[in-house]
């Protein structure tokens, strides 16, 4: 199975890869064998490095390479990486707004690092998992996992993503002081790690102004983002930015400008499938249209708003994450429970379906047997009905041979040219009792009419009224006869083959012999002869046993 989806993956990671390395298609030979070869550290940089270009697709089957090439007994290296893996999957479906993916992958990621004790990369686990609920409006289990988060921080750059995404859930209650605090505490800390996070600081300094209405210095601090997204090639940010840009725009009642810049974050999005940054567009966009009194297309706009939203917030969803959450909770604590219940369940189920199987092969050998009987019956039966065959046309030979007489003067009937069928047929039947006319191959019902001095009319209409119905009917029960004859009076098989009994008596092929032998006799030539065989052992049998002894 992992061999399948490996393969599958390959594929799909060759197929991406080309699209986006138009210049490596004619090596694709060369990078599948490359792929192959690749340690899952090297899968990890691959699909970091991808992560990186924003290209989302191709993270996705790299990191589905490590996830489904992993063994479950690797080591703790091995392990760490698997952990980047579903932690890094989780980060993409998230951007995706596929949160319930995301949570899931998160929980899996989780679940490693706390088994082989990952300290130094569960915090970022519990960031992720803030984010998820920050972007569900859920600011309460945001902060409970951002504040988890810090706790465990030791890394500096990671702590700049946790204290940002802190200061954007001030800005979301409205506490722009706390905001202020920890966003300029930020700016610090990020130009000592080379402006790594930077565009994140700076759009939520933006929302900071705009909250207040300060729409030139909102704008400035917008644009800086959008110039360090590029720099740090941050698609996300510099797509959520240029949506910033557009409602700040439409607060200000710059129309035109507004739509320049949701338009264009729009076609960013859905390039990269940013579906939660694409439904925020659409509110926007209604509420653009509503203001220009186009209450029709603000209505339709506003009902792709709320159906993306619904697919993106609608109960099933979360529900399923708080229920991935609960699970999480329970396994904690009643792991030892459930490996319990599974080898109990694993036993049972291979005792029941060890049960199945028995009964499976012991239904198969008794319907074997019933066959085997059926086809034990039927041959017999078979064998018999031959049988009974075989000693009628023996007995119909010996009838023959005593009732044949000499041969007759061959003369026309004297009323209406040969026209009476009885005395017409009587003829046909002397002609037909000379064994050399019959036996010629060459022998045709243009002849017998010639012999017996008559014409086709009278002839076929004799025929006809004959049990035969058909001239090679007729010639045939006459050939076939003959055959039984020789069979039965001079066969040898080192003399004659079946085959050369055919051509004696007349017939031009093996299978018109076969076949009209099979029709008048209703048995074989080949089983015909081998019953006279046994026939005849039993005969001679029966003449050497003593008299004392029968």
């Amino acid at each position: 199975m992992k061999k399948t989806i490996l393969i599958t993956l390959l594929l799909c990671a060759l197929t991406s890869f080309a699209q986006e390395n138009k210049e490596i298609t004619p090596q694709t030979d060369e990078f599948l064998s490359n792929l192959s070869k690749l340690s899952s550290k090297e899968l990890m940089d691959k699909a970091m490095f991808y992560y990186n270009k924003s290209s989302f697709d191709t993270t996705l089957i790299y990191c589905n390479l490590i996830i489904n090439t992993t063994p479950k007994n690797a080591d703790i290296e091995q392990q760490t990486i698997l952990f980047q893996a579903y932690n890094r999957l989780a980060s993409v479906y998230g951007i995706m707004a596929d949160y319930r993916l995301a949570y899931d992958n998160f929980i899996k990621a989780l679940n490693i690092g706390e088994k082989y004790n990952l300290t130094d990369h569960i915090p970022s686990i519990y960031n992720n998992i803030g984010l998820i609920y920050l972007r569900l409006n859920n600011l309460e289990l945001a902060s409970y996992y951002y504040l988890k988060s810090i706790e465990l921080i030791k890394d500096s750059s990671e702590n700049i993503l946790i204290l940002n995404n802190l200061g954007s859930l001030c800005i979301r209650r409205g506490e722009m002081d706390s905001a202020y605090y920890f966003l300029n505490k930020l700016i610090n800390i990020s130009k000592e790690n080379e402006n790594k996070y930077m565009q994140y600081i700076l759009n939520n300094i933006a929302e900071c102004y705009k909250k207040e209405k300060q729409y030139d210095s909102a704008f400035y601090y917008f644009r800086q983002s959008i110039e360090f997204s590029k720099i740090n090639n941050d698609i996300r940010i510099e797509t959520v930015s240029l949506s910033d840009i557009g409602k700040l725009f439409f607060e200000i009642n710059k129309i035109d400008s507004a739509l320049y810049y949701i338009d264009l974050s729009n076609k960013i999005a859905s390039e990269n499938k940013f579906l939660d940054i694409i439904t925020n567009n659409y509110l926007i966009l209604s509420e653009i249209e509503k203001s220009k009194g186009r209450y029709k297309t603000a209505l339709e706009l506003y009902e792709t708003f709320t159906n993306l939203k619904d697919s993106l917030t609608n109960a099933g969803v979360y529900g399923s994450i708080n229920l991935l959450q609960r699970q999480y909770e329970v396994a904690k604590t009643n792991q030892h429970i459930e490996e319990l219940i599974i080898d109990r369940q694993i036993k049972e189920n291979t005792i029941h379906y060890q049960r199945i199987i028995q009964r499976i092969i012991a239904s198969i050998m008794l319907l074997a047997i019933l066959v085997l009987l059926i086809f034990i019956l039927q041959n017999r039966k078979l064998r018999t009905a031959y049988k009974v065959l075989y000693d009628k046309n023996i007995e119909i030979i010996r009838i023959d041979k005593k009732s044949t007489g000499k041969k007759q003067e061959i003369t026309a009937p004297a009323n209406s040219n040969g026209n009476d069928n009885e005395e017409l047929m009587s003829i046909i039947l002397k002609i037909m009792g000379d064994t050399k006319t019959y036996c010629d191959p060459s022998f045709t019902v243009d002849k017998l009419v010639t012999i017996a001095k008559s014409n086709h009319t009278y002839v076929y209409n004799a025929i006809k009224s004959s049990p035969n119905k058909t001239f090679p009917k007729l010639l045939n029960s006459y050939r076939i006869k003959e055959a039984q004859r020789i069979f039965m009076e001079e066969f040898d098989t080192k003399k004659y083959t079946i085959e050369t009994v055919g051509e004696k008596v007349g017939f031009k092929s093996r299978s018109g012999f076969y076949d009209a032998f099979k029709q008048i006799t209703g048995v074989s030539p080949n089983y015909y002869i081998k019953s006279m065989k046994e026939e005849k052992v039993k005969i001679e049998e029966k003449i050497e046993t003593p008299k004392g002894k029968e």
